[in-house]
């Protein structure tokens, strides 16, 4: 199926305007550099951001990582879980705004995309 539901997007709050669109323009860089290389492959957000490794270090997406860690005072383990799903959910807005069409599936809990090319400008 095809993201076409805006009504699936959800807010990620506790970071400014600006950390959001500096991390929508990191993914959306990623994304373009995935469909280049791996045309036709699925990928999640993990994909992008380099599987299980959680070094954001340099990355706008340390943004996400502090907010859960030092702001709302969680553990590593549990801040990394939430600020992956943060990201998961700015991927998802990434997405629903590219010119492209994607299709997307759920596999166990991870939302999963690729770009389909036959439906593209």
């Amino acid at each position: 199926m095809a993201l076409t539901e805006k009504a699936d997007l959800k807010t990620v709050t506790g970071i400014s305007q600006d950390d959001f669109d500096a991390i929508y323009h990191f993914l959306q860089g990623a994304i373009y550099c995935w469909c280049k290389a791996k045309r036709e492959e699925w990928f999640a957000v993990q994909d992008l951001l380099g599987g299980e490794n959680f070094y954001w270090e340099g990355t706008p997406l340390i943004a996400l990582y502090k907010k859960h860690k030092e702001t709302l005072g969680k553990d590593w383990e549990t801040a990394v879980q939430d600020a992956g799903k943060d990201a998961g959910r700015i991927l998802k807005h990434v997405i629903n705004d590219d010119r492209r069409a994607f299709d997307t599936k759920k596999e166990d809990v991870v939302r999963m995309y690729r770009w389909n090319s036959a439906e593209s400008d």
